[in-house]
């Protein structure tokens, strides 16, 4: 039996194949990898956080008030180990976590217990800071309940990034932002 090759067939197997990439988890993570795009800098329209009075539950790290963070540069992002757009970005928070640790405040929330959580940094090999919320966090905050959500927030208190959804946040545009928000 002689199989021929012709355009609909092509198009056909590349149908089945792009179907299954995006049904298949670990595959639908690297595609979204791999379109996500640095997100949007808004330092003209910036709003300012309502309130720093939020407790958060330390889940590998020390529990905190958020009001300890006032007046730094603080990255908090909103996530579940379950959240496929999460999954895809947190290789590239956790390389940005990694350079700057030291100069900036990572807040990594999600509503899951330690042990689901642990078990996921384990297998990745991520130590990103978590903590279950145990007051309302800031309004701004509350304003979607996608995950996941991340917000860059600089030493006055506006969120100059709000972005709901996975992105590239190791691009040299973030970067480059937070060292001058580090040196402000």
């Amino acid at each position: 039996m002689k199989f021929k090759l012709n355009k609909k067939s092509i198009s056909n197997v590349i149908f089945i194949l792009a179907i299954a990439l995006i049904l298949y988890p670990p595959s639908r993570e690297w595609f979204m990898r791999q379109v996500a795009f640095s997100p949007s800098i808004d330092t003209e329209t910036t709003e300012k956080i309502d309130t720093y009075n939020w407790q958060l539950n330390g889940l590998n790290t020390t529990s905190i008030n958020f009001k300890e963070l006032e007046d730094k540069v603080v990255f908090v992002n909103f996530w579940a180990t379950w959240c496929p757009p999460c999954r895809a970005e947190m290789p590239m928070i956790q390389e940005l976590y990694n350079d700057y640790k030291d100069k900036v405040a990572f807040v990594f929330v999600t509503n899951e217990n330690w042990e689901t959580v642990e078990e996921f940094y384990l297998k990745n090999e991520y130590n990103l800071p978590s903590y279950n919320s145990v007051s309302a966090p800031p309004s701004k905050f509350t304003e979607t309940n996608s995950i996941p959500a991340t917000y860059l927030i600089d030493k006055e208190g506006k969120i100059l990034i709000s972005k709901t959804g996975a992105a590239d946040w190791n691009s040299t545009k973030v970067r480059n932002l937070l060292d001058q928000l580090i040196l402000k």
